[in-house]
């Protein structure tokens, strides 16, 4: 397979929150990169095409969009 990424992504287990219109949902961030990430959330049908996406362990808010959808994970840009 080729890679097609513009930037490396890091394998992690990240416990993470998605934040939208006052709703907070837990995900994990299963791989990172500077440009975007995958996370693992149950209930993929209810998360926007753009959201916040909140990192308590590294203190991050960063805006998201979503690029692509799984049955348990989503891929995310970083706007």
């Amino acid at each position: 397979m080729v890679e097609t990424r513009s930037a490396l992504r890091h394998r992690v287990n990240k416990p993470a929150k998605i934040e939208y219109g006052g709703d907070k949902i837990a995900c994990i961030i299963r791989d990172i990169s500077v440009t975007g990430a995958a996370l693992e959330i149950s209930g993929i049908d209810r998360i926007p095409p753009e959201f916040t996406l909140v990192v308590p362990e590294d203190r991050l808010k960063l805006p998201c969009q979503v690029v692509w959808r799984k049955e348990f994970r989503i891929g995310v840009r970083f706007n």
